[in-house]
């Protein structure tokens, strides 16, 4: 007899494997005793055929084990209810034959076909690690034991529902992705790079790094790695590549049942089989860590101690693995509202791609679409840049005519046309930023449907491009063309010129000390200077400068150097009257592009300086909250009307007299009071906050906020805040739609706060005016209007808001509590999503996730957010999301508004395009300029 078990000290168990050689008809037999076989009923056998090579083994699984409850009634002799699982067992691989009832039927159970499939295995050290098929059969008699031991419970197995172990195989995933053999050929060259100087031996504290986790997941990885090192009895901090390929067998293993036993034992560090409430609180300490749940790690006692109140309801002081399994197999209960199996399968099947043969007709369609999403932007730069090549055609035209032609050629023509497209841009520049005069005409008109005020900026900018092609055409026809013709023409071919320009030049100085030469010079300095700063680059500060040239970026930069635009129209209006080829004062017309939008832009800059100063607002209360968040709640100036999603611009002398800084209005127009929420992001933000940070004292009474600070009366502390406002922006259109989808990135939930308020209350009037009518009263007349919530249009709101760090949720924490209160109908659906956290499925949050069902289940509130709105994991899937509301909002025009960082933009805006012209609903999709 030849002993070939393994003590396993974690249960105290052994096998005894006894090896008995038969030679006829060419077989092996290789027996497992029944001793000790927990989960085992019948002998464990494997023929080997010795002309093939093959070998199979088949296992009696009986009554209590994985699956076996489904797969008949068929009886052995001793009374057990078996399945026969056959596999195939060669040198460098287990694979799964069969899975039969004893009477030799086949099992449809799908749970127990996946709980076999997990017994497959494929190694790629081939013949050096089995080299037998004792050695084999015993490593997956391992393996069956294994999956098999937990099964038979002195509280029996619980059942589980097709679609309760479908929602369980998603979670407690310890790698996020399992490709099999490709998988573990990347793991082993990182073994191989990670163990080059430790004679292939890899340490416990690069466990982590090896199998794929970021540094983040370190102290994750170490625990998970003591754990599968306790199970197999190895001590020390070290593994070889074979111990290796083990742990990755049992971490990659797909089955619910072995990911469960691998997170008990993570828990279980006295490996008694029992978790205590101390390492409950450990493991929850050590997966907010991972997650960076700073909140939930500074309640770890509290946490733990509702696991145990709930898992441990007899108080034995412990909890066993089912009482896990009990909690991970509680099927999802957020059904998707008015979402059809049958539908969803219908639209994905419309949003496949369509691949037209002919590219004519392909060309076609992407037109159509093109156009129909962007004919406003079209038609505007389309009749803009027709009348560009119209100015620079008339202008080409008139100076070919003329007799400087004949000495300068098509230079001259090239750089009278520029100049006029010139003249148009610098006088078209300066409307989009007229933002009064852009609120009124986007509140008051309806040019709106057929102008896009919501890409002011964004046609800005375009016009910027412009006067950089017109400014280089202009200077290089003149500098390397006009000048060094007029140098060297002759005598005879100059004299025509002697009226424009007196007398030959004899180098470029001539021109340059002139009136046209300066100014012109001076203006190129100064828009190069001023367009620089202005990219985005520099603006945000994106670029690795040395210190010096760092000081010289930013905001700060970017918004002084734009104020040069005073000095340039100034040169530029000397520029336009010193012209050498042109002395009638009327055909001098740079003025008269100009002067309507100076005097306009001018008048914008006076009524923002009358209207702070006559409209003071007093501080009524300031919080920092975490995130570098500063929260300013301010007095309503009277007569001060806007509209949800607006903005506001803020002045604090404190910090700068002369800087104004534009800031989303978080607070509602029925509110009593203003409200910013500001992020420090720049210089500018940074002094701000910490001039309010040394008025402000810790909150106190439960308050939210790192530091808090209220007016009583007057307070002469808090630094003086001038506003200028409100102006229009794209959210604020959210009223013309009957469903809208508002997406808040970090800071930029800011202006769907306001919404989201705007609702809120106009649900409480709603309310208030129906329990006016049913007491037989008369509705009054509000600040907003008579009957004002009668006439408001939108019935339902989906808010996504995603966050990279948990202490972002205080910052509006009241707004989404009051919205969840009040929102009996179902009008507001809220999502916060953290992206700090793993994904849900993922084992470094399955225990995060479990904490959250209990404690939203017995207290209402979320244990990421601390709101009545529980929270997402990672960030969204959006086109499930745009997936889920067309399909409640069929025919349905919807309006997407996002505000945030540009990363999102192009998939929202991509899914809002493709859903529009696929299926029925439409989606208008509106950016905020952040």
């Amino acid at each position: 007899m030849q002993n070939m078990g393994t003590d396993d000290g974690r249960n105290g168990l052994s096998e005894n494997y006894n090896r008995h050689d038969h030679y006829h008809s060419d077989t092996e037999v290789v027996e497992v005793d029944r001793k000790d076989r927990k989960g085992f009923s019948g002998p464990l056998s494997g023929p080997l055929n010795k002309r093939t090579g093959r070998k199979s083994a088949r296992f009696y699984i009986p009554d209590g084990a994985p699956g076996s409850s489904s797969v008949g009634s068929m009886k052995s002799s001793n009374n057990d209810d078996y399945v026969e699982i056959t596999l195939d067992v060669r040198d460098d691989t287990v694979a799964l034959h069969s899975v039969k009832t004893a009477g030799g039927m086949d099992v449809e159970d799908p749970e127990l076909t996946l709980l076999a499939k997990g017994l497959e295995k494929r190694s790629s050290f081939g013949s050096s690690v089995v080299r037998n098929a004792s050695a084999k059969i015993r490593q997956v008699s391992e393996e069956l034991r294994r999956l098999t031991s937990f099964s038979k419970r002195p509280h029996g197995r619980l059942e589980r529902t097709k679609s309760a172990a479908a929602h369980a195989l998603k979670g407690l995933k310890f790698i996020s992705k399992s490709e099999g053999g490709a998988a573990w050929a990347a793991l082993e060259k990182r073994f191989d790079d990670l163990t080059v100087k430790t004679n292939g031996l890899l340490p416990r504290a690069l466990f982590g790094e090896c199998i794929g986790m970021n540094k983040e997941s370190k102290d994750f990885a170490g625990e998970l790695f003591d754990s599968l090192s306790r199970r197999r009895n190895i001590t020390g901090d070290v593994i070889n590549k074979a111990q290796l390929k083990e742990f990755w067998d049992q971490i990659a293993d797909q089955s619910f049942d072995s990911r469960l036993q691998t997170f008990f034992d993570m828990v279980d560090k006295d490996a008694d089989g029992r978790i205590t409430e101390d390492e409950v609180r450990e493991i929850i300490s050590l997966s907010a860590s991972a997650n960076k749940l700073s909140n939930i790690q500074k309640q770890a006692d509290e946490y733990a101690a509702l696991i145990m109140e709930e898992l441990d309801p007899d108080n034995q002081g412990y909890i066993m693995i089912e009482n896990l399994e009990m909690l991970l197999l509680q099927a999802p209960t957020h059904n998707v509202r008015g979402e059809s199996k049958n539908l969803s399968q219908m639209l994905s099947q419309k949003l496949k791609s369509t691949h037209y043969g002919n590219p004519i007709r392909r060309w076609y369609e992407d037109l159509k679409f093109f156009l129909q999403d962007n004919w406003q932007r079209c038609w505007v730069l389309v009749l803009w840049i027709g009348v560009m090549a119209g100015l620079f055609t008339w202008k080409y035209i008139q100076y070919k005519d003329r007799a400087v032609y004949k000495v300068l050629g098509p230079c001259v023509c090239i750089a009278k046309g520029a100049a006029e497209t010139l003249k148009l841009n610098m006088a078209l520049i300066l409307l989009p930023v007229c933002r009064n005069t852009i609120t009124w005409l986007r509140n008051k008109t309806r040019l709106g449907v057929a102008v896009p005020f919501d890409d002011n900026l964004n046609f800005h900018k375009v016009i910027a491009v412009a006067i950089s092609i017109g400014v280089g055409l202009h200077a290089i026809s003149h500098l390397t063309c006009d000048f060094p013709r007029l140098i060297h023409a002759t005598e005879e071919e100059y004299a025509p010129m002697q009226q424009y320009f007196g007398d030959q030049a004899k180098n470029y100085w001539h021109f340059v000390k002139e009136a046209e030469g300066y100014t012109g010079i001076a203006m190129v300095v100064l828009m190069t200077i001023a367009f620089t700063l202005a990219t985005p680059w520099l603006r945000r500060g994106k670029l690795n400068l040395p210190t010096f040239l760092k000081k010289l970026t930013g905001f700060n930069a970017f918004w002084y150097s734009h104020h040069l635009f005073v000095i340039v129209y100034g040169l530029l209006i000397v520029h336009g009257i010193k012209l050498y080829l042109t002395k009638k004062w009327y055909k001098k017309t740079t003025w008269m592009y100009i002067a309507i939008p100076i005097l306009l832009y001018a008048c914008e800059r006076l009524i923002r300086a009358f209207r702070s100063s006559v409209k003071p607002v007093k501080i009524l209360k300031v919080a920092v909250y975490p995130g570098n968040v500063l929260a300013l709640h301010m007095s309503k100036p009277q007569g001060f009307k806007y509209k949800s999603g607006q903005y506001m611009f803020v002045n604090c002398a404190a910090v700068s007299p002369f800087e104004w800084h534009p800031f989303s209005i978080t607070s509602a127009p029925g509110d009593d009071y203003l409200s910013v929420h500001i992020r420090t992001l720049g210089d500018w933000t940074r002094q701000l906050k910490t001039v309010f940070s040394e008025v402000c004292q810790p909150p106190r009474n439960g308050k939210s906020g790192l530091l808090r600070a209220e007016s009583q009366g007057e307070n002469p502390n808090f630094p003086r805040v001038l506003i200028d406002g409100p102006y229009g922006a794209p959210a604020q259109d959210y009223k013309k739609y009957d469903v809208v989808l508002l997406v808040g990135l970090g800071i930029g939930a800011t202006p769907m706060i306001s919404i989201v308020k705007d609702i809120v209350n106009n649900m409480k009037a709603k309310e208030e005016e129906e329990n006016t009518v049913e007491n037989g009263g008369t509705l009054q007349k509000t600040k907003s209007g008579p009957t004002s919530a009668n006439n408001f249009r939108t019935t339902r709101a989906y808010f996504y808001w995603v966050t990279r760090e948990q202490g972002s949720f205080d910052w509006f924490k009241g707004v989404m509590n009051e919205a969840a209160e009040m929102d009996k109908n179902g009008v507001i659906e809220m999502h916060n999503y953290c992206t700090s956290v793993y994904e849900e499925g993922d084992a470094r949050s399955a225990l995060i996730t479990m904490l959250q069902s209990l404690n939203h289940a017995k207290n209402g509130v979320d244990v990421v957010s601390g709101t009545r709105v529980k929270s997402h994991f990672a960030k969204p899937n959006w086109r499930n999301v745009y997936k889920r509301i067309a399909l409640n909002h069929t025919g349905s025009r919807i309006g997407v508004f996002y505000c945030g960082a540009p990363a999102p933009t192009k998939e929202l805006k991509q899914l809002a395009s493709d859903f529009s012209h696929k299926t029925s609903t439409k989606f208008d999709f509106h950016k905020e300029n952040f």
